[in-house]
């Protein structure tokens, strides 16, 4: 039972990638699926939700417009598309799960997930 992140890279500033996020035995459908992301000396900030029962998602201000997060049930996956990528972008990217479904910004509090992929590194050169 685990969730694989993939995806991240070294990108130049404007540039995009497409974060992914697998689960493996379980499935995504009764949890909220969020991406994280910790940069160096700094906190750990939510950045955006899926609910797995309806699609419906949340941003953070920070990302909102430029980032995109979506689901595929036949592939048990979660994806971030990030476009625009700023300098500021910068940041080990980790996908989570949290049991039910949540909305809004309360979708982005770390204290409800309790499953944790092992994190992708994202490095936007300016």
């Amino acid at each position: 039972v685990q969730l694989q992140a993939s995806g991240g890279g070294l990108v130049q500033a404007g540039g995009s990638l497409r974060l992914s996020c697998a689960a493996h035995g379980f499935t995504l459908d009764v949890y909220t699926i969020a991406w994280f992301r910790q940069a160096p000396g700094e906190e750990r900030e939510g950045v955006s939700c899926i609910s797995g029962r309806d699609g419906s998602t949340y941003y953070s201000s920070s990302v909102k417009g430029r980032q995109i997060i979506s689901g595929d049930k036949a592939k048990n996956s979660v994806y971030l598309q990030m476009n625009n990528l700023k300098a500021e972008d910068t940041a080990v990217y980790y996908c989570a799960t949290a049991p039910g479904y949540y909305s809004g910004d309360y979708c982005l509090m770390d204290f409800l997930y309790t499953r944790w992929g092992q994190g992708t590194q994202v490095t936007v050169s300016s």
